[in-house]
């Protein structure tokens, strides 16, 4: 399957993880990549843009990941757009909350590579 110039919006504030990501998902050469340090922001660039996927922090400035998630799923012009968490929470309870709020993943950054995340990626889109 060809992903070129799919677009993924990365929500995450860690500046350094958010490099990471943008770096190795940019050299697959499949993704165009947006970058958002906040909930809000990303909100407002789905205003103006469509996005093949988001991967989304749930410890966020401001509105958490949660609440992302909520408001995505209540607007028709986002809520068709497949979301996978990449956070710290590891609790069950977390877990189920992001997917009973509509996240089609949820991984725990711990316990994936980029490579592995990429490939997740590749399932959703």
């Amino acid at each position: 399957m060809n992903n070129q110039g799919k677009k993924i919006l990365l929500v995450e504030d860690d500046k350094f993880l958010s490099e990471i990501l943008v770096k190795r998902l940019g050299e697959s050469g499949e993704f165009d990549i947006k970058l958002s340090e906040t909930a809000q922001k990303a909100l407002d660039l789905l205003e103006q843009e469509t996005v093949d996927l988001i991967l989304l922090d749930l410890i966020l400035p401001g509105m958490d990941g949660f609440e992302f998630l909520k408001r995505a799923k209540d607007n028709p012009k986002i809520s068709t757009i497949p979301i996978i968490v990449l956070s710290n929470l590891s609790q069950e309870t977390e877990i189920e909350k992001a997917k009973n709020l509509g996240a089609k993943d949820y991984l725990i950054k711990a316990n994936f590579t980029t490579k592995e995340i990429i490939e997740k990626i590749k399932v959703f889109i």
